[in-house]
């Protein structure tokens, strides 16, 4: 199944099950989201709450227990590994936490950049993107660098700068700031936001509130399902397959007993405290 035009990547009704010595562990369940074309998007949530689960299963690192994932036009789900491999390849760049684990210890920046376009069999042209890429990422002075040569954020950058080599349909990034400082994350950030106005698409985790400044959308996760999503200009209520409303974690306070009033008007509908 193709997917929408606009869309990068989609996770439909994706369950995630972990076997453990003490009975399976739900992981995520049920969840929907999209992931835009050329848009930078947060995953939020406390620790266990699946965001990690979701990008192993967008990235292709991981398969979904049910439900469907397309990334770049391809139905993901049913593929072999081969074809999983070749997808992670191709259509999927991963940025890891910590920056020293982005890059390989002998090679300079170029190198990283070449590598990346052999992986992701990158048509012609590629150099001169590249180039670009180092440009707007503020690395075309360290090509010729190594990774001990670098500072954390200027790693970070460098991973970036190969993640968008051959322009994969998805760049997955997890905590990418979590080991920089304020002011190299701030950097990491800024050049984030450049690659998504060149069209680039993000899916970030993070607990950081700068990523998720940056972020066009943002989307909130809790116990593996999804509780919220946000855009630039405001919050939204999930209402799941069963038809039931996952109102945003800020929200549930003001319904302490679990339950609500719900009132129809010609207006909508309103939801209050019994």
């Amino acid at each position: 199944m193709r997917a929408e035009p606009s869309a990068a990547a989609i996770c439909d009704s994706v369950v995630k099950v972990y076997p453990s010595p003490g009975g399976d562990v739900m992981a995520l369940a049920g969840v929907d989201v999209t992931f835009e074309a050329g848009v930078v998007t947060a995953l939020v949530g406390p620790s266990g709450s699946g965001k990690s689960s979701l990008l192993r299963i967008v990235s292709g690192l991981d398969r979904p227990t049910a439900g469907r994932v397309v990334v770049g036009g391809i139905e993901t789900s049913s593929l072999s590994s081969a074809g999983l491999r070749a997808m992670r390849r191709q259509s999927v760049a991963y940025v890891w936490q910590r920056p020293a684990e982005n890059l390989v210890g002998h090679l300079t920046v170029g190198e990283h950049l070449r590598l990346a376009a052999r992986v992701r069999r990158a048509g012609a042209g590629w150099a001169d993107r590249a180039r670009e890429a180092l440009e707007l990422l503020g690395l075309e002075d360290r090509v010729d660098h190594r990774p001990h040569q670098l500072s954390g954020g200027e790693q970070q950058r460098a991973a970036f700068a190969a993640a968008v080599v051959g322009d994969p349909a998805l760049v997955v990034a997890d905590e990418p700031t979590g080991e920089l400082d304020s002011a190299s994350a701030e950097d990491v950030l800024a050049a984030v936001r450049s690659l998504a106005d060149r069209g680039t698409t993000f899916a970030i985790a993070t607990h950081d509130p700068a990523v998720v400044a940056v972020a066009e959308r943002t989307y909130h996760l809790r116990h593996g399902s999804l509780a919220a999503e946000s855009t630039t200009d405001r919050p939204l209520a999930v209402i799941d397959k069963g038809g039931r409303i996952q109102l945003p974690p800020e929200w549930r306070d003001l319904f302490p007993d679990a339950r609500a009033h719900i009132e129809m008007d010609e207006d909508g509908m309103r939801i209050v405290p019994p």
